[in-house]
């Protein structure tokens, strides 16, 4: 495979050394926010995505199990073996008060759905609402000036990819996650809600959302996807009741996954 380089780009290689794989950069540019912007008004012709890597990540060559994942009798398999689990927890009475000092885990009734109740509706495009390429933008721009561990050491990569959802599949990124489902995951997520893959370092995930639901119920619904992605960060790590998850879905313009 081959590909040509945008201009303006900041130093960097090829990964692996001599391959066409994936470009990485040396370091992270400063004004990150402009050029993603400007790479994804430029992927159409170039075929390459931004992406938030670490260095060293190889790239993969298939698509083939995402291309053939049927989602959504997956996610109502999922959801039904899922509720089995927790259903005893859900139905426990609320934890007594521990040692002093110590905040009691919450408890956690799950969600309101005895069956799956199909996927989240898409939401329309608003005369407000931002392009994927710029919801995108302002997610990095905001990841890397908070900082935080997992992306202490992450550079800039351009992937050859059709879209940014496949962009986990197309890396050797994180064995913990159920990388065709969650690619499959995000393709849907796309269409829905103009997500866009911007960060993939270590075991995590950062999804940027240009349109976000707008109301509880739809909340309540995508919580759901989110929970069958199997990310530890869904309502387990931080102890989070499904309620409190799905409420803070609601106009939520990034999404964050991480798996054990």
């Amino acid at each position: 495979m081959t590909f040509t380089l945008p201009d303006g780009l900041p130093p960097g290689r090829s990964e692996p050394p001599g391959s066409a794989a994936i470009w990485i950069s040396n370091k992270l540019p400063a004004d990150i926010e402009s050029l993603w912007a400007l790479l994804l008004e430029q992927q159409e012709s170039t075929g390459l995505f931004p992406l938030l890597c670490w260095p060293g990540s190889p790239a993969r060559s298939s698509l083939a199990e995402v291309d053939e994942m049927r989602l959504e009798p997956v996610l109502a398999a999922g959801f039904a073996e899922y509720r089995r689990q927790r259903l005893p927890f859900w139905s426990a009475p609320a934890p007594e008060e521990g040692p002093e000092g110590v905040e009691p885990w919450p408890h956690d009734p799950g969600p309101p759905f005895e069956n799956w109740p199909g996927l989240a509706p898409p939401v329309a495009v608003a005369t407000d609402t931002p392009s994927p390429a710029r919801a995108a933008a302002r997610t990095v721009a905001h990841l890397v000036n908070a900082g935080g561990h997992e992306l202490k050491d992450c550079r800039l990569a351009l992937v050859p990819a059709r879209r940014s959802a496949d962009l986990p599949a197309l890396l050797e990124w994180s064995s913990e996650a159920p990388v065709p489902l969650v690619s499959a995951l995000l393709r849907s997520w796309e269409e829905r809600f103009g997500t866009q893959v911007v960060s993939a370092c270590g075991n995590s995930l950062h999804v940027s959302v240009a349109r976000p639901p707008r109301n509880l119920r739809d909340a309540e619904l995508l919580a759901c996807e989110h929970v069958l992605s199997t990310a530890a960060s869904i309502v387990d790590d931080p102890p989070t009741p499904f309620p409190e998850y799905a409420a803070e879905l609601v106009g939520r313009s990034d999404w964050w996954f991480w798996w054990d």
